[in-house]
């Protein structure tokens, strides 16, 4: 049996060796000098620069790796947290990604965006559908269930969370769409995880969610 079904796009854009990301861009992990920041390990699923940017502005050393590590693999880093990042596809085809995610709940904070909010999802056996029409655009607005403020935000993804799928002991969702009312966000009770559906680094793209960076950033900080 293949560890990845044939349909799965992110192995054809996730990255194949580990890099870093400094002041001058992509770097190697070889010539890059350790930098005294909190690092961050990134599960790149398909992942865009802009996000590497925004946490390197929010101080942060983002070390980006492939969707085939394992749990061990990336906590040999010794992150002080760790992102799960967009990408394309159907979540549900990569099982081996989501088993990464469960071994890594609870060992360090965790943030996910778009696609790292389904596999966040679905490694606490949650599920997600396919929408009949995708979210697509600049202009969606969102509310946090727990502060009531609504965001605009920026959207690309066909699939969303199925919210009767969690078990409300172990996650639970923090943001809805306020156009159709699917879910935008979820945390998992118990451990710092957490994750949003839409696109905080869109570029061009509203800032509303951009402290969403700084944000996991002191999370990060007070978690070290």
């Amino acid at each position: 049996m293949k560890p990845y079904d044939d349909t799965d796009f992110v192995m054809g854009v996730t990255t194949k060796a580990p890099y870093l990301w400094g002041r001058e861009g992509k770097q190697s992990i070889a010539e890059a000098p350790s930098s005294g920041r909190l690092k961050l390990v990134v599960l790149d699923c398909g992942l865009k620069y802009n996000i590497l940017r925004r946490f390197w502005s929010a101080g942060c050393q983002p070390i980006v790796l492939p969707a085939t590590a394992s749990a061990d693999e990336v906590l040999s880093w010794k992150p002080d947290g760790i992102l799960l990042s967009p990408g394309p596809g159907d979540p549900k085809l990569l099982g081996p990604v989501i088993e990464t995610v469960k071994g890594l709940i609870g060992k360090r904070p965790i943030f996910g965006i778009c696609l790292g909010n389904q596999l966040l999802c679905h490694a606490v056996g949650g599920e997600t559908y396919k929408l009949k029409f995708g979210h697509r655009g600049s202009n969606h607005p969102v509310k946090d269930l727990f502060t009531g403020k609504v965001t605009i935000t920026s959207q690309n993804h066909g699939y969303a969370i199925d919210p009767n799928s969690l078990d409300e002991s172990i996650a639970e969702v923090t943001q809805l769409n306020l156009n159709d009312g699917t879910v935008e966000g979820m945390r998992v009770k118990g451990a710092d995880a957490s994750s949003i559906q839409y696109h905080p680094e869109a570029a061009p793209g509203p800032w509303d969610s951009r402290p969403y960076f700084h944000d996991f950033v002191e999370r990060m900080g007070k978690a070290k």
